[in-house]
């Protein structure tokens, strides 16, 4: 595992995520760990309480699951296929009156870092995806628009894998400088 080199002691649970590319494909995920995934990200914080998301959950085995894998753009396929679960996850970007909704992407992303963490605090992995083709992947949702797609699984050995995806499964992790992404008001 490779752990964040962070400026000061942060909760482990960040400094030892990570998105890998390598899952076992043996590995089934409990029912559970499906609900608490998905329970994880309904408590998510949403502006007005408007929940915007929605989720596609497919199993390695059923059709919904392939039809997700089928969304992905083929580098993503050619790992993605291994996970336990893939969840396509959409958003409503319009309220119930139909006012445009303006912070659907960021409550959407909440919900998709909730059900990240839960994951790794289960001691598994997840890695989102934003590579994948909008038009397969709209097809999957009634009216609601492709937002990101989630690999869940136990992670297994990078060897596994091939080519780039080895490559990037085995470059270490790193992150701007806090002095780069805070622009003003950086305490010293």
């Amino acid at each position: 595992m490779m752990r964040a080199k962070t400026e000061v002691e942060i909760n482990e649970l960040f400094a030892n995520r990570r998105s890998p590319r390598s899952f076992d494909s043996e590995f089934e995920l409990s029912r559970d760990d499906s609900f608490a995934l998905l329970e994880a990200a309904r408590w998510a914080p949403s502006s007005n309480n408007i929940q915007p998301w929605r989720f596609i959950f497919g199993l390695r085995g059923s059709s919904t699951y392939d039809e997700i894998l089928l969304a992905l753009v083929p580098f993503n396929q050619s790992w993605a296929f291994r996970a336990s679960a893939l969840i396509a996850v959409g958003g409503e970007p319009e309220t119930d009156e139909g006012k445009p909704n303006a912070t659907y992407l960021f409550d959407c992303g909440l919900s998709v870092a909730q059900l990240t963490l839960e994951a790794h605090h289960r001691g598994l992995a997840a890695h989102q995806m934003a590579g994948f083709d909008a038009e397969k992947a709209t097809k999957l949702f009634s009216g609601q628009r492709p937002i990101v797609i989630v690999a869940i699984g136990k992670q297994a050995p990078a060897e596994r894998l091939e080519g780039a995806a080895f490559e990037r499964e085995q470059a270490p992790r790193s992150r701007k400088e806090l002095s780069e992404i805070v622009l003003s008001g950086l305490p010293l």
